[in-house]
């Protein structure tokens, strides 16, 4: 009599065949790449010559020059405006899971910014915001003559690119707060009208604990992204007049400069920076899960 293989044998063999390929996607095209990249951080190479091992001395340059760290008081910018974005996100994302006409069709309006090219933004803004743009010929229709120098001004070219990165990505946090609090069982707030609960008391107590792990995730993203800026600065700027971030650096360190091995090596900080901020976000809101709820 042939031997079968049980039911529980069986399952597991069906999962382990649907994880093997994308398994072995993330190990070929995910962590590959960044041993690479670690090994590379050691090395002495623009790329094509011969490779020369320095130790740690390409993390010893990185930060004893002051110009690759400056550029991280640039994420302060981007941060703060992500910490705006969810603000606002978050608020229009209960006005439009409220009974209100057109819900779908602000929702869309919101949410189209993140269907468009980031490229493709980067130049419609760079002609919004540029000293003979739309925005400053608008400014001149009220009577404000003098031309505001939004993209060649160190001093407004940060806010003028935070501005152009929220109105990106924050449709994408409003969808996302509308299918969390949609996803909120509705007999509690029936519960909290029949109390004589305030609007503001049922956010507070009911619907902000109930989308909090969204919020997490949102949180860990918005930092993310906000020391790995790249493409609306460099798009809009390419990262002069002070608005130069830690991952342009990197990409002109490796390719203007032909430095690869510093290059890798800033690329790794930049990995470990986020995984280390990502831990304590994720602690930080374990610890208050408690609290909220």
């Amino acid at each position: 009599m042939k031997n079968r293989m049980s039911y529980a044998s069986q399952q597991k063999l069906v999962v382990f065949t649907f994880l093997l390929f994308p398994v072995i996607l993330l190990l070929v095209f995910g962590f590959l790449p960044i041993l690479n990249m670690f090994f590379y951080s050691f090395l002495q190479w623009d790329g094509i010559g011969e490779k020369t091992f320095i130790g740690i001395k390409n993390y010893i340059e990185l930060f004893s020059r002051q110009e690759n760290l400056r550029v991280f008081g640039v994420s302060i910018y981007y941060f703060v405006g992500s910490l705006v974005q969810l603000a606002l996100a978050l608020l229009f994302a209960v006005i439009l899971s409220s009974k209100m006409r057109a819900q779908n069709f602000f929702k869309g309006v919101l949410f189209f910014p993140n269907l468009v090219n980031g490229v493709a933004i980067g130049f419609i803004f760079l002609y919004f915001f540029k000293d003979t743009g739309t925005l400053n010929e608008v400014l001149k229709v009220f009577g404000l003559e003098g031309k505001v120098l939004w993209l060649t001004d160190p001093g407004m070219v940060n806010y003028s690119l935070t501005f152009t990165s929220i109105w990106r990505y924050m449709g994408f946090n409003v969808v996302m707060f509308v299918a969390a609090i949609q996803s909120l069982p509705s007999d509690m707030y029936e519960a909290a009208n029949l109390d004589g609960a305030s609007g503001w008391q049922q956010f507070w107590y009911l619907t902000f604990p109930g989308i909090a792990p969204m919020i997490q995730i949102n949180m860990i993203l918005a930092v993310k992204g906000a020391v790995s800026v790249f493409e609306i600065p460099y798009i809009m700027t390419g990262g002069g007049n002070g608005s130069s971030t830690f991952v342009i650096r990197t990409m002109d360190t490796a390719f203007k400069f032909n430095k690869i091995g510093l290059a890798s090596a800033m690329a790794i900080v930049l990995t470990v920076i986020v995984l280390v901020v990502s831990a304590i976000q994720n602690r930080m809101f374990r610890n208050s899960e408690g609290g909220i709820s």
